[in-house]
């Protein structure tokens, strides 16, 4: 094989590899897009859900005692609850190996 040869083929390969690369991130956003359009689905069934229990059960449910959560503040426990952050300082980010996250707690259960 030639000097030239082995330098063009060189050169296709870099150019193949930044088109596979091209294509993970692609994919990756597509993939980042489909996980936040299905986590906003589930929590709009689950609220459809609630709202179908109100519905046909007139009668109010009693409490046991616990601290019931607005409904806003149910949907960032739920947000919290599926690995995201949901205080100011980290919104939306990926919660590293589902840790506590203290702003995030406060956020919810705080007594705003």
């Amino acid at each position: 094989m030639e000097k030239k040869d082995l330098y063009d083929s060189f050169i296709q390969l870099e150019h193949d590899t930044q088109a596979i690369l091209t294509k993970i991130t692609s994919l990756k956003d597509e993939l980042a897009h489909t996980l936040e359009h299905n986590a906003e689905l589930e929590m709009e069934n689950k609220h459809l859900r609630e709202h179908l229990a109100e519905l046909q059960d007139s009668s109010e449910n009693e409490t046991n005692g616990a601290v019931e959560l607005s409904k806003s503040k149910a949907n960032l426990e739920s947000l919290y609850n599926e690995g995201f952050h949901v205080c100011p300082y980290f919104y939306g980010q990926r919660r590293v190996a589902d840790e506590s996250c203290a702003f995030c707690l406060d956020v919810i259960y705080g007594e705003h």
